[in-house]
């Protein structure tokens, strides 16, 4: 399995190694300094469609693979993720840019995942219920629907694939993956140890290149019923009426502009930790990120001066060096786009406290660097409070009560991740009720999901699914009710249950 260093790597389909039809190919490269990761083939519609095709077929015999059996091989695929975790953690340093720490943590979500799903092949619980009829058997059991089409952001390159693909392998669906053009190695390596831990031919290939050639053609293709993908609202509102015409089912997992409330008996210091952790971990590179803090304005003038102390103390740099607090951003776009949102905010009137400017010296301006940075005075209506930015950006917001405090943290399109801190045991129990998100954190910050738990938001940030826990298998299975009826008579069910 790759490490670093330049290689050339393959499209996965039907259990071989493949170029594009076209030969084309492109280059992954670090955020951090430029360096070359490998070059991977350019695909386009017909190497989707023979990875479509390739699926399909595998469908037939993996679907009658017994569901414990096939979560043997998803352990197995645990184990190896496990065995080369420094390695794939390494990886993505360089690749995607995420310090060690963090790196570690997307592949450790990947063996959660994996163990967690394996453990499904055992349960994939239906329900068995009385029948209102004499001698009548009731049951509703899960079944798979074919091939998934997967669709990955590059900010979890090892992690959001697990959620994906391994419980939709469990269900006994086949795949095709479309990793981020961003990082593709990584998704090279998922795909490596999964064939590795015993996958068969064509059930899991990988196609990569660009949204427009191959996401497109994945998810207009009539032979692929499913089609589960992370990114940007705006992509999600394309794909849904792409994939309008077949009726497919549509999983979205899209943005968040989450906050994080201060209430004026917060623990200041554990607060200042967990919006540090929030808006800058990652880079702000997070769907989950903190990037408003809703305060309490008895503690405001408090906790801003903390915060700007604690922001000035990170340090910048390659996420391979073990000193380094904040990485990079992803690529050019990322950058300019993140820099754009600092003169908005100061264009609106927020008061910018540190950070804003592209940083260089120190060899990072080899890279695509961005010191955190954090706006006061913000007003809930801005657009550095109301617009998701993907960056290590923070917008801190006073408000005079907790009403006040919920209407703040409510008044977004998006509704992923939410938290508050409070030392009031009735002020918790009402944020959790009334903040409107998926997600809701007490006393710590917006970002740190389980795997066992469901993930996912409400209102803009997708279209009702989740991710993770047993609410992941509703994406990739259909309920069938079957009954057994052993009375050696029609009985023609509300007809004949009459008195």
């Amino acid at each position: 399995m790759a490490t670093t260093g330049v290689r050339e790597f393959k499209n996965y389909i039907a259990g071989e190694w493949v170029d594009a039809a076209s030969g084309d190919t492109f280059e992954s490269t670090s955020p951090a300094d430029g360096e070359v990761i490998g070059t991977f083939p350019k695909s386009g519609p017909e190497d989707v469609d023979r990875a479509v095709e390739a699926a399909k077929a595998a469908y037939e015999e993996w679907r009658l693979v017994p569901a414990p059996k096939r979560g043997e091989i998803l352990f197995r695929f645990a184990e190896l993720l496990k065995e080369h975790k420094a390695d794939l953690t390494e990886l993505m340093t360089h690749e995607m840019g995420k310090v060690k720490a963090e790196a570690g943590g997307d592949v450790q979500e990947a063996i959660d995942m994996s163990y967690y799903m394996g453990g499904e092949g055992r349960r994939l619980f239906g329900h068995t219920t009385p029948s209102e009829l004499r001698d009548k058997f009731n049951m509703s059991v899960r079944m798979p629907i074919g091939v998934v089409g997967v669709i990955t952001p590059w900010n979890f390159p090892i992690a959001i694939p697990s959620w994906k693909i391994v419980p939709a392998l469990v269900c006994g669906n086949t795949v095709v993956f479309k990793p981020a053009t961003d990082t593709p190695s990584l998704g090279e390596s998922f795909v490596e140890l999964l064939t590795e831990a015993g996958i068969p031919a064509g059930v899991v290939n990988i196609v990569h290149g660009g949204g427009g050639a191959v996401g497109d053609r994945l998810v207009r293709h009539p032979d692929v019923p499913v089609i589960t993908l992370t990114g940007s609202r705006e992509t999600g509102v394309a794909v849904l009426e792409a994939a309008a015409e077949n009726l497919k089912h549509v999983h979205l997992e899209l943005g968040g502009k989450n906050g994080i409330i201060v209430m004026d008996d917060a623990d200041l210091d554990l607060a200042v930790d967990g919006i540090i952790w929030s808006a800058f971990g990652t880079s702000g590179q997070r769907c989950t990120a903190a990037s408003r803090v809703i305060a309490h304005e008895k503690i405001y003038d408090a906790l801003q001066k903390r915060l700007v102390a604690a922001a000035e103390k990170m340090r910048l740099g390659p996420g391979w060096e073990d000193e380094t607090d904040v990485g990079p951003v992803i690529n050019a776009p990322a950058l300019e786009k993140i820099h754009s949102y600092t003169e908005i905010g100061e264009g609106e009137g927020a008061k910018l406290l540190t950070g804003g400017e592209i940083a260089t010296g120190n060899g990072l301006d080899k890279g695509f660097f961005y010191p955190p940075t954090i706006f006061a005075d913000v007003e809930p209506d801005m657009r550095i409070a109301q617009e998701e930015i993907f960056g290590p950006t923070t917008a801190l917001i006073p408000v005079t009560d907790f009403d006040e405090a919920i209407r703040v943290a409510n008044g977004i399109r998006y509704g992923l991740s939410s938290s508050i801190f409070t030392q009031d045991v009735n002020r918790a129990f009402r944020a959790m009720r009334d903040l409107n998100s998926g997600i809701t954190y007490i006393n710590a910050g917006t970002i740190g999901a389980e795997v066992h738990l469901p993930f996912g938001g409400t209102k803009e940030t997708g279209n009702g699914h989740r991710e993770a826990g047993q609410a992941a298998l509703d994406v990739f299975t259909e309920w069938k009710s079957v009954y057994v009826d052993y009375s050696a008579t029609l009985q023609r069910a509300q007809i004949d249950n009459v008195e």
